[in-house]
């Protein structure tokens, strides 16, 4: 009996160690591809249009976009045709590459004399596909479509929860008669809640970055007193709550020992300095305010000792809440 449950365990304990193995291998080459690749992006988003006459005052006149380069007309020889897969009666080729407002350009090819075919795919055919622009209201957004005469697919529909609760959706259909997309989550989208490693790239990010943050000093001061709140809070949930509604849910604390990210590694750090010093608080000596950079100094000490240790927090406020969180301890005395 013993005999066999040393047995048992050997071959488990193998079968995990295999495991492992192919776990690091398969790691491995996925950061190996990560590295060697060089690829950092999506440049541009390449699509056919039946001529620029029709492509061209969608593109510039109902979505504002603005063309930039142009190539050709280039005559295409039969080696590069069969190469790249075009009908060898199919004339020359010309190329706009379009500023699409934030994010990827667009890049459009009209042949001449195309042999090709002039049918769009159907949504499930094998290489259909779809580009989608992001608005900050998706209501609007389809009333002015309309408005334009654009043939709109339906009604923008909210996902009411999983991965991609709280974004809106809607279809569109170019003059030509290819399906884009409408999409919209000002609030964000569920996934994000749970304080993810990745984010995914979104315009609407990039937008809020490139804005000059300026916060006002009244803000600037209730964050800093939520703050103090945060870690002076013992009841778990309540602090959770606070630091919803103060910190980024991709905040980062830069210590002089350490680097958290989110609010989970955030409270977890704050839990445990509480339980190292039951009857210690933070409480603020001066906060000083310019644009959305605070620096507050501050105590943390008992009653009797309140300034036992001093220091001072640089915050970086974006969007009304704490992006960036910089901890500065004074040395011991």
């Amino acid at each position: 009996m013993k005999t066999n449950i040393k047995s048992n365990q050997k071959i488990q304990a193998s079968a995990i160690a295999l495991m492992n193995l192919v776990l690091f291998f398969s790691n491995s080459e996925n950061i190996s591809a990560q590295n060697t690749s060089g690829i950092i992006g999506v440049d541009h988003v390449g699509i056919n249009v039946p001529d620029f006459k029709t492509a061209m005052p969608f593109f510039t006149e109902v979505l504002g976009f603005v063309p930039v380069t142009q190539l050709g007309p280039i005559p295409l020889d039969a080696a590069w045709k069969e190469q790249n897969r075009i009908n060898a009666n199919t004339g020359a080729l010309t190329i706009k590459m379009i500023n699409a407002g934030t994010g990827a350009s667009i890049e459009i090819f009209e042949y001449a004399n195309n042999k090709g075919s002039l049918t769009n795919p159907n949504t499930d055919d094998i290489g259909a596909s779809h580009i989608a622009f992001y608005t900050a209201d998706i209501n609007a957004s389809v009333k002015y479509l309309k408005s334009k005469g654009v043939k709109v697919l339906g009604e923008p529909f909210t996902t009411p929860s999983g991965d991609t609760a709280g974004e809106s959706w809607v279809y569109f259909e170019t003059p030509w008669g290819s399906k884009m997309e409408l999409v919209s989550y000002p609030n964000g989208k569920g996934y994000q809640k749970g304080n993810p490693k990745t984010i995914l790239w979104s315009p609407k990010d990039e937008v809020a970055k490139s804005k000059p943050n300026v916060t006002d000093t009244a803000t600037s001061k209730l964050l800093i007193e939520h703050h103090l709140e945060i870690w002076n809070e013992k009841d778990a949930v309540k602090r959770a709550a606070l630091m919803g509604s103060t910190y980024a849910a991709n905040i980062e604390m830069v210590d002089r020992h350490f680097i958290a990210t989110g609010n989970d590694e955030i409270a977890g750090f704050v839990a445990k300095l509480q339980h190292q010093n039951p009857d210690f608080r933070f409480t603020a000596k001066s906060v000083e305010a310019h644009h959305n950079i605070v620096r507050l100094y501050w105590q943390f000490g008992s009653k009797t000792k309140p300034s036992t240790v001093t220091g001072m927090d640089l915050f970086v406020i974006e969007n009304n809440k704490v992006q960036k969180l910089y901890v500065f301890v004074d040395e011991t005395k």
